[in-house]
């Protein structure tokens, strides 16, 4: 049965969403507060259910992901994904995310080469910026080019992004204009 569930994390409340077949269809990161993290989910999946209990498929990809977003070597990549109605290149460039081990980052420009050439970043920017998946599809691990930590367009924005690679164990001095602990 369709549902999602939460798990807390020092940024806050995360979830995740799985249709019938238990393949995960979106995922959730933390807003502001838990009320509006759970209305966003409600938002993005009406009718669905939250799960006190999800299914041990379920309840195992959550304990994952909470020990990945804590620095776990674990990118989840066997998680089946809900992706039918997503297009083939953006398949493309969340698998390629998903082998980004946790606490390590990639830029826009590497997935890019790996799908067809530097032409390809901003395609591969704009993917990610529809990334329904994450925090399972790791966009926050993919950084633009020259050290820089780019965008985001998740809840929290550039912060949470930081906020999460800090989490996973992520060397943020290694970025111009982010001092470690900044958190």
């Amino acid at each position: 049965m369709a549902g999602f569930a939460f798990f807390g994390t020092p940024a806050g409340l995360v979830g995740l969403a799985w249709d019938d077949a238990l393949a995960i269809s979106g995922g959730q990161l933390p807003e502001a507060t838990e009320e509006l993290t759970r209305l966003r989910m409600q938002q993005r999946h009406p009718g669905w259910v939250e799960a006190a209990d999800p299914p041990p498929a379920i309840a195992s990809v959550l304990k994952r992901l909470a020990a990945a977003l804590q620095g776990a070597p674990d990118a989840l990549e066997d998680v089946p994904l809900s992706d039918a109605d997503i297009p083939d290149f953006h398949r493309r460039v969340y698998a390629l995310a998903r082998r980004i081990p946790p606490g390590q980052t990639r830029t826009y420009g590497d997935l890019a080469q790996e799908l067809g050439g530097p032409a390809v970043a901003r395609a591969v920017g704009q993917a990610l910026a529809r990334n329904r998946f994450a925090p399972l599809v790791p966009c926050h691990r993919v950084m633009a080019a020259h050290g820089q930590a780019g965008g985001f367009s998740g809840p929290g924005g550039l912060h949470a992004k930081l906020r999460l690679l800090q989490l996973e164990g992520a060397a943020l001095g290694a970025w111009p204009g982010v001092q470690p602990g900044l958190f």
